[in-house]
């Protein structure tokens, strides 16, 4: 049995609880929260026996095999660096954290100490991503020439420490875009990334972050991924992480999910619209996952290589919008 313990006790620490409830080869055995009012019916809802307020304070008077870190962005790293230096296995939100030097601090943490780091870039684990990631794999696209994404939020954004520059770092392209930025890297089978451009500005609040971005990766080996990122936008082409990849041969798209070549459309059979485009379901193969790396002692992925090259590019994102210029990447 895998004991892990958990950051946070809001929305996302509540997905990640229900997934772990469903495994019968793990189980949750505490929380770290600052505030125990918070907590408390977090512990109610899960049977979580113990409350922390510090991570320091959970690795020195518990025993846990692994931690997901579901905190505020600016916590991260401090909280997975502890961790991994105790020999605990982190499964961390996205963003990894407030930027690649952050998020290289911890990959270098679970070299030291062997505990294995993974990022939670759950489009990985979806069905409709993983047929069209095949369907690249196959060679059925042919060369790939491009790619159209979105991490979009269509008339709604998040409040709170989301808007909050000190604690998220960045806005919708730090929230929002990095889902999209690793679903079309997945996609393209990950590419590590030359050089970025990117127009982001805050439009449609009066929030300290940005709520609209439009970005634009050149990838090794020649292709080029355009991707948009926001909150509250009037309209959004597809929804979160919905991809469009162009090849030589054939286009394909995820939500609708489908591939047009010669032979004409070929429709794998999902249905459109999902009555939840981020289920349950998607979360609990993420973490079933990430135990079965656990178990085996095999690096994930994503793993703290992927979340800190992604991390990268909102790097470059938000510099070539300060700067104007293209950011190149060594």
């Amino acid at each position: 049995m895998i004991k892990f313990a958990i950051t946070g006790a809001g929305f996302i620490s509540k997905v990640h609880a229900k997934a772990l409830q469903v495994l019968p080869n793990a189980e949750l055995v505490s929380v770290v929260e600052r505030f125990y009012k918070t907590a408390q019916p977090f512990m109610a809802q899960f049977g979580v026996k113990n409350h922390y307020k510090t991570v320091n304070e959970l690795l020195e008077n518990d025993s846990i095999d692994a931690l997901i870190i579901a905190t505020p962005n600016s916590l991260h790293a401090p909280q997975a660096v502890a961790a991994l230096d105790a020999g605990v296995h982190v499964l961390v939100e996205k963003p990894m954290a407030m930027n690649a030097r952050e998020a290289h601090l911890m990959v270098e943490a679970s070299q030291r100490s062997g505990a294995l780091l993974m990022v939670a870039h759950c489009w990985r684990f979806d069905p409709e991503v993983l047929w069209l990631r095949k369907q690249v794999d196959v060679g059925r696209f042919g060369k790939l020439i491009r790619t159209k994404g979105y991490g979009v939020h269509v008339n709604w954004g998040p409040s709170g420490w989301f808007t909050q520059k000190k604690w998220a770092g960045g806005g919708a392209m730090a929230d929002m875009g990095v889902h999209a930025i690793d679903t079309a890297r997945f996609l393209l089978g990950d590419p590590m990334p030359e050089s970025v451009y990117a127009r982001i500005g805050t439009y449609y609040k009066d929030i300290a972050v940005d709520d609209t971005g439009i970005i634009l990766i050149n990838w090794r080996g020649g292709v080029q991924s355009y991707i948009e990122a926001g909150w509250w936008q009037p309209h959004a082409d597809g929804p979160e992480a919905a991809t469009q990849v162009y090849g030589s041969q054939a286009f394909g798209q995820l939500f609708p999910s489908y591939l047009i070549d010669q032979s004409g459309k070929q429709d794998p059979g999902f249905t459109y619209p999902r009555k939840e485009h981020a289920p349950q379901s998607l979360y609990d193969q993420q973490l079933s996952y990430f135990i079965q790396c656990i178990g085996h002692h095999t690096p994930p992925s994503p793993g703290g290589i992927e979340g800190w090259i992604n991390m990268r590019i909102v790097d470059a994102a938000y510099k070539s919008s300060k700067t104007g210029k293209v950011i190149y990447l060594d």
